[in-house]
């Protein structure tokens, strides 16, 4: 078994309030979800308005899928207009470690 999950440091542009947050990063976790079948959550930063690290993960039995799956993951929240991606911090690891 194969446990990927990666971490998404992400600036959000013209936003001023925690409510315009709210309405930037739901419908983001929620696409990670929807488009990629993988769980999602805002995960840090939850008090600044302007700044949000947004956790994604899976499991999978083989681990190139769950590389893959990473990967596009990545690039998806990279196109996206509305956010800055900052930094980003995959990890795969074997149920064997």
């Amino acid at each position: 078994m194969w446990i990927g999950h990666i971490e998404f440091d992400i600036l959000l542009g013209d936003v001023h309030s925690l409510k315009g947050k709210r309405s930037v990063v739901r419908p983001l976790v929620s696409d990670l979800h929807r488009k990629f079948e993988v769980s999602a959550a805002e995960v840090d930063h939850q008090e600044l308005h302007r700044r949000a690290v947004v956790g994604a993960g899976l499991v999978g039995a083989d681990r190139q899928h769950v590389v893959d799956v990473l990967d596009r993951v990545e690039r998806y929240v990279a196109a996206r207009p509305e956010v800055e991606l900052l930094s980003s911090r995959p990890r795969i690891i074997s149920s064997e470690d």
